[in-house]
């Protein structure tokens, strides 16, 4: 990249609205902690955190800049595949480490954040300004059936364990395996359906760049490609720094590594990305809002949640499965279950969104205080 056309980037990085990149000097501040600090493992895991948030800012918008680029077929499956790019290379850092925990407290933190979190502040904050928030009511609830589908996957190895007991590892990560390949079919039939056969369901989500991302001028693909990779490179060495420190720095804190996995890191892989859902619902764009809080869930359970199982065969000290905590399950189920019921109306109001933060509060003091 020229010199110039570095110089333009760190302009429009760094202009009012894009003041989260500010952030980035955490970069640096974690590298020093963890190479130049004795037993700073707790300030390493902090530092490490925020400086995911604006690099997973960075991989969103230069994946945005590059759709524009490539059409808008090839475009969504690019959001797709990188819109929780963060998340992912934080679990895989994690799963080759053998936290498996950790692991999948990230994927039910991430369901969970998506729909109570992320999509309530949107119809609260929204609520607020405009009345009634009206969407398209097919599409929400296909997306929130899909959904449902991803909270079966995740029931049917609880309640195996629970029949067959303890001693049917080999079983339990057959099932694992089975049930992930169902899941990332499924997931590729549901992207043909979208962008596809019924893509005339999804056209009142989708606005003008200007509109939907407010980034100025077009990145070229090299600068969009230059930055991807970039981006992605540091959110690999934030993401070895923070999974080295977690054990550690879960008891200084006096959290467990559910709760971690559940909110905080779920939480720092979505906090750029997902501000967007907020930003549109503030312009009364609620299609587009519910498609980012659904849309996102979905890729991490039918496709990032299977990919990690997959990618256990190769890297993990043995294979990962999907027997998540009962606590994470229940999680799962309810917040699945409130979508389902919220798409049914097509519209919500702000006392909706107070519903889906006072759950989300609630789920989160339950992993808090889990022993």
């Amino acid at each position: 990249m020229r010199a110039e056309n570095l110089d333009s980037l760190v302009k429009q990085l760094f202009k009012p609205e894009n003041a989260i990149y500010i952030l980035l000097v955490f970069v640096p501040i974690a590298l020093i902690l963890e190479y130049g600090v004795e037993g700073a493992d707790t300030a390493v895991f902090i530092t490490s955190a925020i400086a995911v948030i604006p690099l997973a800012g960075l991989i969103g918008r230069a994946t945005e800049h590059l759709a524009e680029h490539v059409g808008a077929g090839l475009g969504s499956l690019l959001n797709a595949t990188f819109g929780n790019a963060a998340e992912f290379i934080i679990a895989i850092i994690a799963l080759r480490e053998g936290y498996y925990e950790l692991v999948r407290a990230s994927i039910t933190g991430s369901i969970i954040g998506n729909i109570l979190l992320v999509f309530g502040l949107s119809s609260l904050l929204g609520g607020l300004k405009f009345q009634s928030l009206r969407f398209n009511r097919t599409a929400a609830s296909l997306g929130s059936t899909m959904l449902l589908l991803a909270a079966i996957a995740l029931v049917v190895p609880a309640t195996f364990h629970w029949i067959v007991g303890e001693n049917a590892t080999v079983s339990e990560h057959r099932l694992s395996l089975f049930i992930s390949v169902i899941l990332v079919i499924t997931y590729f039939l549901s992207l043909i359906f979208v962008l596809k056969t019924h893509s005339h369901l999804y056209a009142g989500s989708k606005g003008t760049p200007d509109e939907e991302h407010s980034h100025g001028e077009t990145w070229s693909r090299s600068r969009s490609i230059t930055v991807l990779l970039m981006a992605a490179a540091l959110v690999g060495v934030m993401s070895e720094l923070l999974v080295g420190s977690v054990e550690h720095a879960a008891e200084t804190m006096g959290m467990n590594e559910v709760f971690i996995g559940v909110i905080l890191v779920a939480m720092v892989g979505n906090a750029a990305e997902h501000s967007a859902a907020v930003l549109v619902a503030l312009r009364n764009k609620m299609d587009l809002s519910i498609n980012i809080a659904i849309g996102s869930s979905l890729q991490v359970a039918l496709l990032v949640a299977p990919a990690l199982v997959f990618l256990s065969y190769l890297i993990a000290p043995e294979p990962m499965d999907l027997l998540f905590t009962p606590m994470e399950v229940v999680a799962i189920v309810v917040a699945v279950g409130i979508m389902e019921a919220l798409a049914q109306d097509g519209e919500t109001h702000w006392m909706e969104g107070v519903q889906l933060l006072a759950v989300y509060a609630i789920l989160g003091v339950g992993f808090f205080l889990l022993p």
